[in-house]
């Protein structure tokens, strides 16, 4: 079962792997044909109902598979407000071929003609909320003839985030859905066929621009939070920098009194708040737990905060007092897994720190995907588990992220990754900020190895990638091509 948002994803994803959109929807209408000239009898006048969308190029296309029925095709708009290029050249592919295809441009002169099956191709699976013209009088037309409606993916109304149907929707005998099944499409009653068009599985196993799409901010907005430094300062500033770089508006830096000033030095932009002593010690506590939950900050834990058995004592406190969203990094890893915590946790280890956690001792997360996969269910929280490949699972879903090149092994850019992570989990669930935010890293790198002309990023430095963190967040894709 996959969501409509989570589909535009994968279809984006399968783009990007070399599947285009354009014969993604050359396999939805042969599909789509195939059940329609099933539930047709012979001789049959069809009559399809179109949106301005992706879901009416669908139906384009299904016209041109059953000319052995009498079809007409609706257009409900005109020709120039169809809204992707692709859906645009089906309708055209009509046109030039000479089916019977017309524009619908006066709602108040909608007239469904007779039919024996109609196309519900209104709306698709990204349209959600109540009917507007000329699509509520289409539908109430639609529902009151006696044809059988094929509806394309979903019937319009219907809602494929939350499986809620208006009642002024289109009430459907038959269902083509792509992919996968719809959350809520199994209440209908109503015939669903799920059709293979062809995506394949890489486009849901590796992330990539659809799943960045997913977890992008769309405004600048949250505070991060960083709890670290003592025995190190370069870690928390670059981790609340990529914060900063990937759309929060403020980064503050709790540390140890002693290094405050150093971490303050890396620049301005930093709100850094001292505290007493030499490293973060269980009296510290409190006021810190309490600052994040004030002010419904996404909390970073770890970058450069030490090993002192006081300091692992006050992690763990932290972590168990806390209830809000954090990113786990470095070494307050290693109490997670004896942690009772109500907190919202993405841990960020890197092999060395996953095996010390108790997941999979090995050079290839990749190979280990199943066993990343184990491991985070037994842990309860989202594992981002850093390598050549980084595997991204919350137990149940695991993905795989293969953006970067070889110079991020360079120490600090998992320091940045912690702070994109943040960035993303003010705005997107657990996983979805987990699995875009490597990508996001990786694609940073990209661009600063294609910056320097150097093809493996041999020479960069982790801070190197702050000022790419926003072209890779929002700018154009792809830079480097994988394998």
């Amino acid at each position: 079962m996959i969501t409509g948002s989570k589909m535009a994803a994968v279809d984006e994803n399968a783009a990007a792997l070399g599947v285009p959109r354009k014969q993604l929807m050359e396999s939805s209408g042969h599909a789509l044909a195939r059940v329609v000239r099933e539930v047709a009898p012979e001789g049959a006048r069809i009559v399809i109902v179109a949106g301005r969308g992706n879901n009416g190029g669908d139906a384009f296309v299904a016209a041109r598979f059953l000319d052995e029925f009498d079809v007409t095709t609706l257009l409900l708009g005109r020709r120039e407000t169809i809204t992707t290029d692709i859906a645009r050249e089906n309708w055209d592919a009509l046109l030039e071929c000479g089916y019977d295809a017309r524009e619908v441009r006066d709602s108040r002169s909608f007239s469904l003609p007779d039919a024996d099956v109609v196309v519900d191709a209104m709306l698709g699976t990204g349209v959600s909320g109540p009917l507007r013209e000329p699509v509520a009088s289409a539908a109430r037309a639609i529902d009151a003839s006696d044809a059988t409606v094929v509806s394309v993916d979903v019937p319009s109304g219907f809602d494929a985030e939350t499986g809620d149907h208006l009642e002024t929707g289109i009430d459907a005998d038959h269902v083509v859905t792509f992919h996968d099944t719809k959350p809520g499409l199994e209440a209908l009653e109503v015939a669903v066929t799920v059709a293979d068009i062809g995506i394949p599985a890489a486009a849901e196993r590796f992330v990539g621009p659809g799943d960045l799409e997913l977890a992008r901010p769309s405004a600048r907005e949250g505070r991060a939070f960083v709890v670290g430094g003592g025995p190190y300062t370069g870690a928390p500033a670059l981790a609340a920098q990529a914060a900063l770089r990937a759309g929060m508006e403020l980064a503050f830096v709790a540390a140890p009194e002693t290094v405050a000033g150093e971490i303050q030095a890396y620049t301005p932009d930093l709100i850094v708040q001292p505290y007493a002593g030499e490293y973060l010690t269980p009296e510290g506590v409190d006021g810190l737990v309490d600052t994040a939950e004030r002010y419904d900050d996404v909390v970073i834990l770890g970058p450069g905060l030490g090993t002192e058995d006081e300091t692992l004592e006050a992690a763990r406190a932290f972590l168990e007092r806390y209830t809000g969203p954090a990113v786990v990094d470095a070494d307050a890893l290693s109490v997670v897994p004896e942690v009772d915590t109500e907190a919202t946790l993405v841990c960020t280890p890197n092999r060395k720190e996953l095996a010390a956690m108790g997941g999979p001792d090995t050079d290839d997360l990749a190979a280990a995907a199943d066993e990343i996969e184990t491991f985070a269910a037994d842990l309860g929280h989202v594992v981002l588990a850093k390598g050549t490949d980084d595997v991204i699972s919350d137990g149940e879903t695991t993905r795989i992220n293969r953006a970067g090149v070889p110079g991020m092994a360079v120490g600090g850019t998992g320091d940045l990754l912690a702070g994109i992570t943040a960035g993303l989990l003010e705005h997107a669930p657990a996983l979805e900020a987990a699995t875009a935010a490597p990508y996001v890293n990786g694609r940073a790198g990209e661009r600063i190895a294609a910056r320097h002309g150097t093809e493996d990023g041999l020479g960069l430095f982790a801070s190197d990638l702050l000022e790419a963190i926003p072209s890779a967040l929002w700018g154009a894709e792809p830079v480097v091509d994988h394998d």
